[in-house]
């Protein structure tokens, strides 16, 4: 055998054999994983293909696996899990994928639940013509003092709401354009080191606030019931906040005075835009009563308000613009407001 041998090299039960190291002793042995009873269970399933979520040429094969666990952890973040219960991963590429892909994409899946929570649950593979690894996470949610799941439901919200977002957009965007250089010799010679390397580290390697759940819950007010509004904003900003106001049939008021960017890169020709829609951010944007979001932020640090739900139609433009200083929405139509990521646009 190849000291790296190909996929088809291995076949399917030399693989499985191989995988199996990275769970629980005797996890991969069944046809399915057994979850221990607990509070309500949050199921989430994504899929990552090669050439649209990561590729060779911007993501090696342990960020590719950690970006994987990361993006579904932050999916039950959004949901309001206070623990990670694992993950099981479907595997598909074709015959001639080197094993050490595959274990650098599993050394970095197990290397992001070793630092947020959760273990290895399973998972299948197969042969396929494109690399893709297709997640199912689950986690937990917490119970009130009712016995009533506290999940975050983008739904939740009513006008008057403030949407807070938990930390800074856009870093994820730059970090692509410097791993892909296409800012131009010039403007990528301009940006410190040390942001360089803060933002490459969070496009390659994202955190999942997962922390921002545990605050929610200390920062709640006594005795209000709970009502959390919100989601990631893996897709962008202005889509999350678009996605809240969707679904509570609200109309989403940014302030563009507020906006959660990162200073060191504030001076950027393309920073508001990348911060409102360049995605992959993994930061949560929630809408809150103003006395929670008020404690929220004195909590969670990086964490700020950037606008509010206010009475509009799903018919209208969902996010849209408030002039701190003005009581009239002004449309800035330069930006684009329901920019981000669309799967098949």
């Amino acid at each position: 055998m190849p000291e790296d041998p190909s996929l088809a090299q291995l076949g399917e039960w030399d693989l499985i054999e191989r995988l199996a190291a990275f769970a629980p002793a005797g996890q991969f042995s069944d046809d399915a994983a057994v979850i221990a009873p607990g509070g309500p269970v949050v199921v989430n399933t994504d899929v990552l293909v090669d050439g649209v979520h990561f590729s060779d040429a911007t993501t090696d094969a342990v960020a590719a696996g950690w970006r994987t666990a990361a993006a579904n952890l932050s999916d039950l973040a959004a949901m309001g899990c206070t623990e990670v219960i694992g993950l099981t991963v479907g595997l598909v590429a074709p015959g001639h994928t080197p094993w050490s892909w595959v274990e650098g994409a599993y050394r970095g899946l197990l290397a992001c639940l070793q630092t947020h929570g959760g273990t290895l649950l399973g998972g299948d593979c197969s042969g396929g013509h494109q690399r893709m690894l297709a997640v199912t996470a689950l986690g937990r949610l917490a119970l009130d003092g009712r016995g009533e799941a506290c999940a975050i439901l983008r739904s939740a919200g009513l006008p008057g709401d403030v949407l807070v977002s938990s930390g800074p957009h856009g870093l994820s965007r730059l970090g692509l354009a410097l791993l892909q250089q296409e800012l131009g010799a010039d403007l990528q010679a301009r940006i410190p080191a040390e942001l360089s390397q803060r933002a490459r580290q969070c496009h390659t390697h994202p955190v999942p606030r997962l922390d921002v759940v545990g605050a929610l819950h200390a920062s709640r007010p006594l005795q209000r019931p709970w009502r959390v509004a919100g989601t990631d904003s893996s897709d962008g900003l202005a889509a999350a906040a678009a996605a809240i106001a969707r679904e509570s049939g609200c109309l989403a008021l940014l302030d563009p005075d507020r906006l959660p960017l990162d200073p060191a890169m504030a001076w950027l020709p393309q920073a508001a835009q990348w911060c409102l829609s360049g995605g992959e951010d993994f930061e949560l944007v929630l809408a809150l009563e103003k006395e929670w979001a008020d404690a929220l932020i004195g909590r969670l640090p990086g964490c700020r308000r950037i606008g509010q739900l206010t009475e509009g139609t799903g018919d209208e433009l969902l996010v849209d613009w408030v002039a701190s200083t003005a009581a009239e929405t002004n449309r800035l139509p330069a930006l684009d407001m329901g920019g981000g990521y669309r799967h098949f646009g």
